[in-house]
């Protein structure tokens, strides 16, 4: 449970009951849960101006599990169907034995993935759909920028780009070429000793998952009208628009993102900051293509769910290579 805004000391083990579905809400036997970066940013207070929490309140992003129960109205899904979501963003709950979640965030799991590799797909997998398809908007033949690909988001962003028809470029550790290669990345840098600045120019498009220097320098390789889509930069003004921040969180945002807008604007590209929605029919077009081969979840290592703590810790040393989830 999520206590207060902090360190990792901010959460901790508590008995809470088992929540009830309530009209249009499925009930969740939650069987994996997905540890993911913003779940600590979060945790820290990082996203306090573009999301609200009313803390404590059992935190976790995305689960897969089984339904236990149904409320009113809903119509897609009964009890024992194999699921998995992307929780709504203000309420959370996936770090706990039962969760109960609005049908329209939820979808059918992937027939061929057990419970541990679900669950660390729908945060990345709508993440890098959302980006790669409504943000860049990337076609067939462009050719599309992904930095920091071994991540729990590049590895399937990766997948996601050559399966929307583009030819794809990423960063990576040597430890991490091998798996881009195979995910299907044509370019690959070691950006322990080059920067891909040097190497790359007249892209249609970036997805910026590393930010700092790494998303500054995607829009020197940018055509010009291309856009960088990015997860690990500033909020810009146009996602406190898209949240309905008000007034004040809007202005504080252009305040904080003049930096890197005012670079795109003189670079001739766009800057959008990547803040996804969570969507039960994004995830079925996800669900489909694993079942269909085409895309490949990549889950860097499982923990039990008491230790919860320690998966944490893990994953925020950042050298995870896929997804880190518990298993309750």
């Amino acid at each position: 449970m999520l206590t207060r805004y902090g360190n990792a000391s901010a959460m901790e083990f508590r008995e809470v009951p088992e929540p009830t579905a309530d009209d249009g809400e499925v009930l969740i036997r939650v069987r994996a849960a997905g540890l993911n970066p913003i779940d600590f940013k979060v945790r820290e207070g990082k996203m306090k101006m573009l999301t609200h929490l009313d803390v404590p309140l059992v935190a976790g992003s995305e689960l897969s599990g089984v339904v236990e129960a149904i409320g009113a109205g809903v119509t897609r899904f009964a009890a024992g169907d194999r699921v998995f979501a992307r929780v709504d963003k203000t309420k959370l709950g996936a770090y706990a034995p039962y969760a109960v979640v609005d049908e329209a965030l939820v979808a059918k799991m992937p027939e061929s993935l057990d419970f541990t590799d679900a669950a660390g797909l729908p945060l990345a997998g709508l993440t890098a759909l959302q980006a790669l398809r409504d943000v860049v908007g990337v076609g067939e033949g462009d050719r599309v920028f992904i930095s920091g690909g071994a991540g729990g988001v590049g590895t399937l962003a990766i997948q996601l780009g050559v399966w929307m028809g583009a030819k794809v470029a990423t960063t990576a550790s040597p430890r991490g070429e091998e798996l881009v290669r195979s995910l299907g990345a044509e370019t690959v840098i070691n950006y322990h000793e080059q920067q891909f600045k040097d190497l790359l120019s007249d892209y249609d498009g970036a997805f910026d998952l590393t930010g700092g220097q790494d998303l500054l320098n995607t829009f020197d390789i940018l055509k010009r009208g291309a856009t960088t889509a990015s997860i690990a930069g500033i909020p810009d003004p146009a996602t406190g628009r898209e949240v309905g921040a008000g007034p004040l969180v809007n202005a504080a945002l252009k305040a904080a993102s003049a930096k890197i807008r005012h670079r795109a604007r003189k670079k001739g590209v766009n800057y959008r900051f990547m803040f996804m929605h969570p969507s039960g029919p994004d995830l079925a077009v996800l669900a489909d293509l694993v079942d269909k081969g085409r895309l490949k979840t990549v889950t860097d290592r499982a923990f039990p769910f008491a230790q919860l703590p320690e998966a944490f810790a893990y994953l925020e040393q950042g050298h995870a290579k896929g997804k880190v989830v518990v298993q309750m």
